[in-house]
């Protein structure tokens, strides 16, 4: 029963009473498996170029940004570090003060490698009276690392990786917000301007924006474009209802509705903003120094090439069949098309009549579409591409998370673990229709792919709901096509030392 105080609440967010209970019933009845045909591999939904198609793909991609076109490179980026730093934060609450762990051993072996060194020496002078070094020296280890982590040194172990300083060059400290500017004027820049979009949290909007203001005009200078970087937050609209073990609604101590963040699904509402024809998609931990780019920007510029191949052919048959000056042969190449470029598989074709059939080949022809970089499984965690069915029967490509499988299913977890490869969040997409109109991205989300985790508030469990994610259920309804891109392309951090890697050297 909702009390007057919580329909303000509601108001206020721009939430409904119908959402709150659809919500609810979702903690009560769960969220379906999805039904899977195969794991997609290379010849069964994944491309993989030969050099020549390379070639021509990164050329069209090249002439389509020369011909003035809107591109945007679209950054989340308001994940804390803080997971970055667990096995440092567990070395300031050990009993011992000496590095124990393989972990803690190699982080102060190396430390000198990491490109926050100079900054975290400055910080333990000003706070300690002495150098990271000296203070080694003497066995204060906690020191070096209470300054990396605190708000008085760093503040690393409360800031988001996009501010942190990642990668070493001969005069400078580069943060992960600044490769990616570096990447939007080599890739996803055009005639002269490039556009970033970072979506952040509210309390770190501030930071973000005055590293962008201090920055810019050098990365402007050195690649010669005019930048346009914008920021935007998780809207509150996206916010989900926390609930009881019971599926009841959760209410803190003092009565109030406990709402929390939809989870990267709620960014489908960022994205469908921009106003823009193409956008990268890349998470922000996910870059490498300049050395090591190339690959990087040539297989961007080769999913980029392999999308606006695809669009330009669907518009094309989507013209065709509004004027109506079609024939059966052309039909017929629309439908290999559709289940052989777009590996989209539609159940009893050949019992619809022509007009049935050009009803839903246009329907499925007329959709956002997005191209996925895919990598080889080394045992990356993380979701892999499927042929799976929809809820009207068709097949597509898409990206599954471990929780949207049945683990009972022996069939399904042989696919996913027997997968050949995984999703890296390398994506680019094409968000407007054949006249130039933006599509209304949320009408294309699968509301059955959400999932539900467990939480706890002030020491009381509770039933989280995550929204469908951004690059699975909100994209369910998309054309979909997977292209395998080289394993040098995806260089996650995940934990502090992962800096050390040569990737980030």
């Amino acid at each position: 029963m909702l009390t007057p105080q919580d329909k303000e609440m509601l108001l206020q967010k721009g939430i409904s009473e119908e959402q709150i209970t659809a919500q609810l019933e979702n903690f009560r009845t769960g969220f379906p498996f999805l039904k899977l045909r195969a794991a997609a591999s290379v010849g069964n939904g994944i491309l993989r170029p030969t050099d020549e198609e390379t070639a021509q793909y990164v050329s069209a991609w090249k002439a389509y940004m020369e011909e003035g076109h809107h591109i945007t490179k679209f950054v989340p980026a308001s994940g804390a570090a803080s997971r970055m730093f667990k096995n440092m934060f567990e070395f300031l609450d050990a009993e011992y003060d000496v590095p124990t762990t393989d972990f803690e051993k190699k982080y102060f072996e190396h430390i000198h490698d990491f490109a926050f060194f100079a900054a975290l020496d400055d910080a333990c002078h000003v706070n300690e009276g002495k150098g990271v070094d000296a203070l080694i020296a003497e066995g204060d280890y906690k020191s070096v690392v209470a300054n990396m982590l605190g708000a008085d040194g760093l503040n690393y172990g409360q800031l988001p990786k996009g501010l942190l300083q990642f990668h070493s060059y001969a005069d400078e400290a580069r943060t992960p917000l600044e490769e990616h500017l570096v990447e939007a004027a080599l890739y996803a820049s055009s005639r002269g301007e490039a556009d970033v979009h970072f979506t952040v949290s509210t309390e770190h909007r501030e930071l973000f924006e005055e590293l962008v203001e201090r920055v810019l005009p050098e990365y402007e200078q050195q690649y010669g474009i005019k930048y346009h970087v914008s920021f935007s937050e998780q809207k509150p609209s996206t916010d989900t209802l926390a609930a009881t073990m019971d599926n009841e609604p959760f209410r803190t101590d003092d009565g109030k509705l406990l709402f929390r963040p939809g989870g990267h699904g709620a960014l489908i509402q960022n994205l469908s903003d921009l106003q823009s024809d193409v956008v990268f998609i890349k998470n922000i931990d996910n870059v490498v120094p300049d050395r090591l780019k190339q690959p990087t920007v040539t297989y961007k510029q080769v999913i980029a090439g392999v999308l606006v191949s695809l669009q330009k052919k669907v518009f094309e048959y989507i013209n065709l069949l509004d004027s109506g000056k079609y024939s059966h042969e052309q039909v017929l190449e629309m439908i290999h098309f559709v289940r052989h470029e777009l590996f989209t598989d539609m159940p009893g074709l050949k019992d619809l009549e022509d007009a049935e059939l050009v009803i839903l080949l246009r329907k499925i022809l007329n959709r956002p579409m997005r191209v996925c970089g895919v990598v080889k499984n080394v045992g990356e965690p993380g979701g892999g591409p499927f042929l799976a069915y929809n809820p009207d029967g068709s097949v597509s490509l898409q990206i599954l998370e471990s929780s949207q499988i049945d683990t009972n299913n022996e069939e399904y977890m042989k696919m996913f673990t027997q997968g050949t490869h995984f999703n890296p969040v390398d994506l680019v997409c094409a968000i407007r229709d054949y006249k130039g109109d933006k599509f209304d991205l949320p009408k294309f989300v699968d509301p059955a792919t959400g999932f539900i985790s467990y939480k706890s508030k002030s020491g009381r469990e509770l039933k989280a709901l995550e929204l469908p994610g951004l690059w699975n259920g909100a994209m369910s309804n998309w054309n979909t096509v997977f292209v395998e891109v080289p394993l040098e392309t995806f260089n996650p951090v995940k934990t502090v030392n992962d800096l050390l890697r040569d990737q980030h050297q």
